[in-house]
C-alpha cells in the first residue's frame, strides 16, 4: 500500500528518496513527501498528487540539500488526501519527523489522551500521534522512548523516524507491516519493499514484529521492545534489477503476462523429480494428513478466486470438503475450525492484512496452517506452520497476473502431493498430470504468440458500458479472474455469473449489443455451455467465445472464438487465464487508462 524510503550517506538523500518512491508507485498512493536534514536543521516538503508534483517542487531534490532524509508515499486511509495530511508527519515542536505505513488502531484515545494534555494536531492522521508521542515521552533516551511508544501503539506500523537531537541516524520499528533494511559501503537504507532499493544495494536486513533498527553510515543496530541488542543475519537479493523495470514493454502488466511462462516454469521445475512432486517445504506427514476433515482456503482479490479453482481440484482429486471465503468475511462468520482442519492461506504480498489476521485466528483455533506467498520472509510466511513459495519475482503492476498464475501453479503442485500420499492415483494418473502439468509453461507461451487475436477483439468493444462472464465450474472460476482484471484496469462495469444462474435473473441485462464473454472450456459442460450462449445471443449478445481446441462447433454461436490448449480440467484455468488477461489489458490500453496504477487501487492491502 504506501511506501517507504530512508537513506543515510554522504551522498545527496532526496534524489535517492525520491528515486526510491518512484519504484514504489506500483503500491498506490495519493501523496507524496520527504524529509531531509539540512545545515538549517530538518525540512519536510510533501503534496498531495503523484510523485512528479513533490519531485518539480524540490526540483528533484536540488533544492533540498542534505544527506539523511526519509521519505513517503501515502494511500490515505485516516484523513482525506492532502498536504497536511501527507507524511513525513512531525511534532509539535518540530523534533521529530515520521513516515508510517499501517493503522494505528487506538489512535483517537492516545490522540485525545496528548490533546488533553495540551499537545496541538493539525492533521487527521494517525501517524501523528507517533511523531507527537514521541516528542512528549522523550527524556533523552531515543531507544528507549520509541519502544515506550509502540509499547503504547496498538494496530500495524512500519516506521522511519528522524530526529533533530540525532542529525546522523535513522530510526525504524515494525509490527505487521514489511519493513527492510539495506546495507551499503558507507550508507544504509530503509524500505516497505527491495524494489525502492536494488540499485543501491543488494545486502538487506529484515526487520521482524516488535525490533527496533537505528542506522548510521556506518552502523545498524538492532533491538527488541525490551530495547535488548539482537543479531541478524543479512540476506543477498538475487533479482536482476531489471526484473524490477518494464525491459521494454509499455507497461508492467504486459511485461509481466509475457512473464508468465518463466515464472510458471521457475514454479513448478524443481518440484518435480524423477516424476513425482517433491515438496522439501512440507512437513506434513500422511498420518497428518489423513486426520484432517476439511480444507479452508482463505485469501483475498487475486488469490481468493485462485482458492476457488483450488476447491474444484481439491474435491475432484481428494475427495476432501472444501471451503473457500474471502479473508474480510471468515474473520466473521465464526468459522467452524480445529485441529483437523488443514487452513491454506494465499497472498500475493504475505502481508494482506485481513488475510493475516484470518491465520491468526485459525492459529488460535488449532489449525495447521500452510501459506502460498510470493515474498520471502513476510510476515504470512513466518508465522504460516509450512510455506510454499511461488517464486514468480517482483511484480510491480497493481493488477495482478503472474501471481495468479504461480499461486494457481503451486495449488496443482500440493493436490498431486497430497494426492499422492494419501493413495488417490494410480500410477499412470499422476504421470498423466504431472506431463500435463510440465506442458503448461509452453502452452501459455503458444497462446501469448497469438495475443494479436485477442487485440483485434478489444479493438472492436472497448467502448462498451457493461462486459458479462459466463461459465460453469472451473470455467465460472476463471470468469471471476477475468471479470476482476477487466473492471481492475479499464474502470468497465463487468460481472462474473455461474452460467447456469443466467434465468435466475442475469438474463434480464442482456440486450441488443451487450458483450457476453463465455468461457467453455469444461468439456463436460460443453453442450450445456452452448444453451447458455444461445439464450444471451437469442437476446441481442454479441459473444466471445472460449474453448479448447477440439471444440470447433462453438464458432457457430459466437462473435468470436479463441481456443486453448486441451489439459486436465483442473489445470483449465492456467490456460483460459491468458486471454482474459491479454483483453483486458487491451482495452484498458485503448481507453486510455493508467493501466500499472489504476484509480483507487493499492497492490498490497496492509490494512483492513
Amino acid at each position: 500500500m504506501c511506501g517507504i524510503v530512508g537513506y543515510i550517506g554522504s551522498d545527496q538523500a532526496a534524489p535517492i528518496l525520491l528515486q526510491g518512491l518512484e519504484k514504489l508507485e506500483y503500491r498506490g498512493y495519493d501523496s507524496a513527501g520527504v524529509a531531509v536534514f539540512s545545515e538549517d536543521g530538518l525540512k519536510v516538503v510533501k503534496a498531495k498528487g503523484r510523485l512528479r508534483v513533490l519531485n518539480d517542487l524540490i526540483d528533484g531534490g536540488k533544492t533540498l540539500p542534505g544527506t539523511l532524509g526519509i521519505g513517503h508515499t501515502r494511500w490515505a486511509t485516516h484523513g482525506a488526501p492532502s498536504d497536511v495530511n501527507s507524511h513525513p508527519q512531525t511534532s509539535e515542536g518540530g523534533r521529530f519527523a515520521v513516515v508510517h505505513n499501517g493503522i494505528i488502531e487506538n489512535y483517537l484515545y492516545l490522540k485525545n489522551h496528548l490533546i488533553r494534555r495540551g499537545v496541538q494536531f493539525v492533521s487527521e492522521t494517525d501517524t501523528e500521534v507517533v511523531a507527537q508521542m514521541l516528542e512528549y515521552y522523550d527524556h533523552g533516551d531515543i531507544l528507549e522512548t520509541i519502544s515506550k511508544v509502540i509499547s503504547k501503539v496498538e494496530g500495524s506500523y512500519a516506521l522511519g523516524i528522524i530526529c533533530a537531537d540525532y542529525p546522523d541516524r535513522i530510526f525504524a520499528a515494525r509490527k505487521d507491516s514489511p519493513l527492510i533494511i539495506g546495507v551499503g559501503q558507507g550508507e544504509s537504507f530503509i524500505a516497505s519493499d527491495i524494489p525502492a532499493i536494488l540499485s543501491k544495494t543488494r545486502d538487506i536486513y529484515r526487520l521482524k514484529d516488535g525490533e527496533i533498527a537505528i542506522l548510521q553510515r556506518e552502523q545498524i543496530e538492532f533491538f527488541n521492545v525490551d530495547c535488548e541488542p539482537v543479531e541478524k543475519e543479512t540476506e543477498h537479493i538475487e533479482w536482476d534489477i531489471e526484473a524490477a523495470e518494464k525491459g521494454g514493454f509499455e507497461h508492467f502488466m504486459m511485461k509481466e503476462i509475457c512473464e508468465q511462462p518463466k515464472a510458471v516454469r521457475d514454479t513448478i521445475t524443481p518440484r518435480i523429480r524423477n516424476g513425482r512432486v517433491v515438496l522439501d517445504d512440507i512437513t506434513l506427514t500422511p498420518e497428518q494428513l489423513r486426520r484432517f476433515t476439511k480444507i479452508c482456503i482463505v485469501a483475498c482479490g487475486t488469490a481468493y478466486h485462485v482458492g476457488v479453482v483450488a476447491k474444484y481440484a481439491f474435491e475432484e482429486l481428494l475427495r476432501i470438503p472444501v471451503e473457500v471465503d474471502v479473508a474480510s468475511e471468515f474473520r466473521y462468520r465464526t468459522p467452524i475450525i480445529g485441529e483437523n482442519t488443514l487452513m491454506i492461506i494465499i497472498s500475493q504480498s504475505g502481508e494482506t492484512a485481513d488475510t493475516l489476521a484470518a491465520l491468526r485466528e485459525a492459529k488460535r483455533a488449532g489449525c495447521r496452517v500452510l501459506s502460498i506467498v510470493n515474498v520471502v520472509g513476510s510476515t504470512i510466511a513466518n508465522e504460516s506452520d509450512d510455506v510454499l513459495y511461488t517464486w514468480a519475482g517482483p511484480e510491480i503492476s497493481v493488477a495482478s497476473t503472474k501471481a495468479y498464475s504461480t499461486q494457481l501453479a503451486v495449488i496443482y503442485l500440493l493436490a498431486l502431493y497430497i494426492g499422492e500420499q494419501l493413495g488417490c492415483f494410480s500410477a499412470e494418473q499422476i504421470d498423466t498430470y504431472i506431463a500435463e502439468l510440465e506442458r503448461i509453461p509452453d502452452q501459455i507461451e503458444t497462446m501469448l504468440a497469438h495475443k494479436e487475436d485477442i487485440q483485434f477483439f478489444a479493438s472492436k468493444y472497448f467502448n462498451a458500458g457493461d462486459m458479462y462472464f459466463i461459465g460453469r465450474n472451473v470455467d465460472y472460476a476463471a470468469s471471476l479472474e477475468a471479470s476482476l482484471k477487466l473492471k481492475e484496469i479499464s474502470y468497465i462495469h463487468s460481472e462474473a455469473y455461474a452460467a447456469g444462474e443466467l434465468k435466475h435473473g442475469p438474463i434480464s441485462l442482456i440486450e441488443d449489443g451487450t458483450l457476453v464473454i463465455a468461457l467453455a472450456t469444461d468439456s463436460r459442460l460443453f453442450d450445456k455451455m452452448m444453451s447458455n450462449i444461445k439464450e444471451v445471443k437469442a437476446r441481442g449478445a454479441a459473444v466471445l467465445g472460449l474453448a479448447t481446441e477440439d471444440k470447433t462447433e462453438i464458432e457457430s454461436q459466437t462473435d468470436m472464438v479463441f481456443y486453448i490448449p486441451k489439459t486436465s480440467t483442473f489445470m483449465l484455468p492456467s490456460l483460459s487465464v491468458i486471454p482474459m488477461q491479454l483483453f483486458a489489458y487491451y482495452v484498458a490500453s485503448m481507453k486510455g487508462c493508467d493501466i500499472d496504477k489504476p484509480r483507487n487501487l493499492a497492490k498490497s492491502v496492509t490494512v483492513e
